[in-house]
């Protein structure tokens, strides 16, 4: 019996996946071999654009110029479809990942909104009491410097002219 290492070099190629061949008898002793190279755990829909690998010849071709000419494509067609798998991959990744983000900002816009409402709803009770005349209660609603250092001079301004109505002063007429 004749040895063969048909297997042997199917397995020296680099491929991931299934591989199809299909052998059907032509004309004049020619032989029509078609490869196909299926990755089902490529979850990118691409991978059915790629054709099968189709050659012709006498059974003596096929034998001398097999692997030659399928391994070159198979390796590049199992490469393509790895490398779509960890896109995909990386491409949910990155969706999470920019979800997360939004998440973030949207949490961190609404956490700067709440401030500055709680800050001009201290600035309208200051003033609300200024009108009444409540000048102690209006320095004491005001928004802390330490909790708003960005107007820190606003917030000292407003508080002097209070100051001015309730501190007595030496130099007062």
């Amino acid at each position: 019996m004749e040895t063969t290492n048909f297997f042997n070099q199917i397995a020296r190629m680099q491929v991931t996946g299934t591989l199809q061949i299909a052998i059907k008898q032509g004309v004049e002793n020619n032989w029509i071999v078609s490869v196909l190279l299926q990755n089902e755990s490529c979850g990118d829909n691409a991978k059915n654009l790629i054709v099968p690998c189709t050659l012709k010849g006498t059974a003596e071709e096929l034998d001398a110029d097999f692997f030659a000419t399928i391994t070159s494509p198979l390796e590049m067609a199992s490469g393509l479809m790895v490398n779509m798998e960890a896109f995909m991959k990386q491409l949910e990744e990155s969706k999470k990942q920019s979800a997360m983000e939004k998440e973030k900002t949207d949490r961190e816009k609404k956490e700067k909104e709440a401030k500055a409402k709680k800050y001009t709803d201290a600035l309208q009770k200051a003033e609300e009491l200024e009108k009444e005349g409540k000048f102690r209660e209006a320095w004491t609603a005001m928004p802390k410097v330490a909790e708003y250092p960005e107007h820190a001079e606003e917030i000292r301004k407003r508080q002097s002219v209070y100051e001015r109505h309730f501190a007595p002063s030496l130099f007062n007429e």
